[in-house]
């Protein structure tokens, strides 16, 4: 839609007033100045990098290509269309029907509106100022009540749920907690189940007898309308009746991000890092320290440890010194160990044109028991076979499963989700005051979404200030002044505030789909001022003064500004309620486009008028009259 904006500027002004030479230099350089505000808006978001980079560049350079084609048709194909399709018709306009009864009721609201601005420009200058003060305050308000976020929750019709026994569970108690996950499904959600795929010794946490993971596709989304059959909900629900009726074992539910590349799961993914060389036992103590605490947090869920416990092992003593007496080589030794329990590859076979790998491991029988590696023999330097027993000796012991290092740290993954109805960076605030707890030495980071919505918080004033200030310096060049574009700097808050509220008001968070919906109302909110001030600035050229030229530019602008707002509207109004795949990602740019247009709308047409009276009136540099060159280096 935001491509749209200039050819619709132009032809609806060359529909309501048919003056194609006399309006001819304002109209160019309205929409010189529209495409020049929504490419300075958009652009920078091409140049910022990480995920997130990649993610705006794909809205930045496809709307700058909309917008810059458009500019062309505005001024190559719409003249000549307008001069060929329309007719002068004297400014007759309709007196029946439904055009009749519109243009009757725009008649008289344009009066009332007009007569408004005289109050609010004159007598009321200073109350509408100190309204304008409140605006931006709310706005500041907003901001920081608007839950932050990364992307949103996407529904993709898949599903995963993890599992993980006891330390020392056997395969036949997975299988049990399995067929229970089936169940659960397979017959209480069987209306929004199509099929589910589980695996046996296998999660994203390890591999070992008392892990289990399931793969859940749901039915089409179709088939499964309404909030409660998202799969968000669903992922919930499974979660509440997992953690009640499944005491010995921790299940999970999870719903895939939306990118699938950033992690396994949406919530967040923090490392809790051993900075300070504590033992292994009190980094252990520290990490169940914040799995308890986090547990007993309302504002968090499903806080876990993403691994594997510590684990009895079996450790394998071996007298270098005694195999070396009797021939031995320490090569050996490891190489048959790792033949006899874990298998190793030898060799490849033809079978039916096809090259096939061959792998020796120990047959099952003599695998199975520690005594059984007295029955294995390693082959020594002159040739005969020596058993383990005589250089080697086991022993039960307990240790890590796993040995995770981040950042050159030793570490622990936590993963977890905030509470329903709250966002990933409330709980990744929370999960900060929490971490700020635990003894000295223990660090936390952020990995995975949780890094990426971390850099997109901080990414986020930067892009605001930086579209901010390059729509200023273009406004500065095309108005050749650096107060003029003052007054159109004046409406971003008015339609920043509408977005925010819309958000807020639908529950959604400030994520990055979210800003590039809020950088587009800015840009669409100058569109609105633009109009505005573009014919102020040639009344006052005229020999207007400056109250006289606001309130006769607003009012002749009025239905453009409305017709053009209406159609923004109406364009993005699916977005915001979309619903089904990807309606996540749509209803954020969608709630934000619509909230925004609709406060800029409203608050601009009486507010931009009174900032354009105001900046004239505190730099009054005068103007160059019409046909003239204008002033140029004036400091106003």
């Amino acid at each position: 839609a935001a491509g749209s904006v200039p050819g619709t500027i132009l032809t609806l002004v060359a529909i309501h007033y048919f003056k194609p030479l006399s309006n001819s230099a304002a109209l160019i350089s309205i929409v010189l100045g529209i495409a020049l505000v929504l490419t300075a808006v958009l652009l920078p978001m091409a140049f910022f990098g990480g995920s997130t980079g990649v993610i705006y560049r794909q809205f930045s350079v496809t709307m700058v290509s909309a917008v810059l084609l458009s500019v062309f048709v505005a001024l190559t194909l719409s003249p000549a269309l307008c001069a060929t399709v329309l007719k002068p018709q004297g400014h007759k306009t309709a007196q029946k029907g439904f055009f009749g009864w519109f243009n009757r009721t725009f008649d008289k609201s344009l009066h009332r509106y007009e007569r408004g601005l005289h109050r609010t420009v004159g007598r009321s200058s200073k109350s509408m100022m100190w309204g304008y003060g409140v605006i931006v305050a709310v706005m500041i308000g907003l901001f920081a009540y608007l839950p932050s976020g990364f992307l949103p929750e996407e529904d993709q019709g898949l599903m995963l749920t993890t599992m993980t026994l006891p330390v020392g569970a056997v395969k036949s108690r997975t299988d049990q907690i399995l067929k229970s996950v089936e169940q659960e499904f397979l017959v209480n959600e069987k209306a929004n189940t199509a099929a589910i795929f589980t695996v046996q010794g296998r999660n994203f946490s390890g591999s070992g007898e008392n892990t289990g993971l399931a793969f859940l596709r749901l039915k089409p989304w179709d088939q499964r309308k309404g909030a409660n059959n998202g799969a968000g909900a669903i992922a919930r629900r499974a979660s509440i009746f997992f953690a009640t009726h499944i005491r010995d074992a921790q299940v999970y539910t999870l719903v895939p991000p939306a990118v699938p590349e950033l992690g396994l799961a949406t919530g967040f993914d923090m490392q809790l890092e051993n900075r300070g060389g504590l033992n292994a036992q009190q980094f252990l103590a520290a990490r169940n320290q914040l799995l308890a605490a986090a547990a007993a947090d309302p504002q968090l869920s499903q806080v876990r440890f993403n691994g594997l416990e510590d684990q009895p092992q079996l450790q394998v003593d071996t007298d270098t010194a005694q195999a070396g007496a009797l021939g031995v080589a320490q090569g050996d030794i490891n190489s048959t160990l790792s033949a006899a329990l874990g298998g190793t590859y030898v060799n490849d076979f033809i079978d039916r044109d096809r090259i096939k790998h061959v792998y020796v491991e120990g047959d099952a029988p003599y695998r199975a028991r520690p005594e059984n590696l007295n029955d294995w023999r390693v082959r020594n330097a002159s040739g005969t076979m020596t058993p383990f027993s005589a250089f080697a000796k086991s022993h039960w012991t307990f240790g890590a499963a796993q040995l995770a290092r981040y950042n050159g740290f030793q570490s622990y993954e936590i993963q977890g989700q905030p509470k329903p109805g709250s966002s990933t960076g409330a709980a990744m605030a929370e999960m900060q005051k929490l971490a700020a707890q635990l003894p000295p030495g223990v660090g936390v980071d952020w990995t995975g979404v949780s890094y990426q919505e971390q850099a997109a918080g901080a990414q986020a004033p930067v892009l605001y200030g930086l579209t901010v200030l390059v729509v200023f310096l273009c406004l500065a060049a095309l108005y050749e002044s650096w107060s003029i574009p003052l007054s159109v700097m004046l409406v971003l808050p008015l339609g920043i505030v509408g977005a925010l509220l819309a958000a807020s008001l639908r529950g959604l968070y400030n994520d990055i789909y979210f800003q590039v919906g809020l950088l587009t109302t800015m840009g669409l909110a100058a569109k609105n001022a633009i109009l505005i001030v573009e014919f102020a600035v040639e009344a006052q050229r005229q020999g207007q003064d400056a109250v006289q030229a606001a309130i006769g530019a607003a009012r002749q602008r009025l239905r453009p500004i409305l017709m053009t707002s209406l159609a923004f509207i109406a364009g993005v109004l699916p977005l915001a309620l979309a619903n089904g795949a990807g309606a996540g990602s749509e209803n954020d740019i969608g709630t934000g486009v619509v909230g925004g247009m609709i406060s800029a709308t409203i608050l601009a047409i009486f507010f931009v008028p009174l900032g354009y009276v105001l900046v004239r009136k505190a730099f009054p540099t005068p103007l160059a009259k019409t046909g003239a060159a204008a002033p140029r280096g004036e400091g106003g």
